[in-house]
C-alpha cells in the first residue's frame, strides 16, 4: 500500500469521528478484544461514557472505507494499517483511545503493545466473552434486525473465529457481559485515574 491510499484512509475514517476527546497528561489506549456478539461495542460504549474516551470501533471503520466490505485479509490489512495510524496520532496530541475490534491473535496485538510501549502510554487490556448461548441469542437477534449493531458477522462467523482466538499473554480484564459489567468499568476507570 503506499502513503498516498493510507493518508487518504486515514483523513477519511479521521474525519468520521464525532469527538475526538479531551486531551489528558498520561493519555490511556484501552484495547477490547472478544469474539463477535460478546459485546466488545457495548463494553466499550458504556466505558467511554464513564471516561470521555474516544471508541474506535474496527466495524464501523470498516463501513467507511469499504462500501460495501468483503472482509478479505488485503481489506482487513488496509484497514488496520490505517486505525493504528490514527491511534497513534490520538495518543502522541494524548488523546486517550479504546479501541474495539476482535483482536483474536496475539501477533495482531503485538503491534498495538509496540504502539503503547513506543509512545510510553500505559496500557489496558480487556477481553470480552460471555456464554456461547447467549451469544448465539444476541447474533441472532442481530440478524433479524432487533438489536442494533455496526457489526456483520453473525452465529457462523462466531464459530469460525472461536477456534482461532488465542489467550492474551499480558495482563488484562476479563469481563461477562451477561453479567454485571458495572465493577469491570470501575476497576478500569480507577487505573485510568492512577
Amino acid at each position: 500500500m503506499d502513503v498516498t491510499q493510507l493518508e487518504s484512509d486515514v483523513h477519511r475514517l479521521t474525519e468520521s469521528l464525532e469527538q475526538l476527546g479531551e486531551p489528558m497528561v498520561n493519555p490511556v489506549f484501552i484495547v477490547v478484544s472478544g469474539l463477535p456478539g460478546t459485546g466488545k461495542s457495548y463494553f466499550s460504549n458504556k466505558l467511554a461514557e464513564k471516561l470521555s474516551i474516544i471508541v474506535l470501533e474496527s466495524d464501523a471503520l470498516r463501513k467507511i472505507l469499504f462500501k460495501p466490505p468483503d472482509y478479505s485479509l488485503a481489506e482487513s490489512a488496509r484497514l488496520f494499517r490505517a486505525i493504528h495510524l490514527i491511534i497513534e496520532r490520538l495518543l502522541k496530541k494524548e488523546i486517550p483511545v479504546i479501541l474495539d475490534a476482535t483482536n483474536l491473535s496475539e501477533r495482531h496485538r503485538e503491534r498495538l503493545y509496540n504502539i503503547a510501549d513506543r509512545l510510553s502510554v500505559k496500557l489496558i487490556l480487556v477481553h470480552v466473552e460471555a456464554p456461547p448461548a447467549v451469544v448465539q441469542e444476541r447474533l441472532k437477534a442481530r440478524e433479524k434486525g432487533l438489536v442494533q449493531s455496526k457489526s456483520d458477522a453473525g452465529w457462523d462467523v462466531y464459530q469460525k473465529m472461536q477456534p482461532t482466538a488465542q489467550k492474551i499473554r499480558r495482563n488484562h480484564y476479563v469481563v461477562d457481559t451477561s453479567r454485571d459489567i458495572a465493577p469491570v468499568l470501575d476497576k478500569i476507570a480507577r487505573e485510568v485515574s492512577k
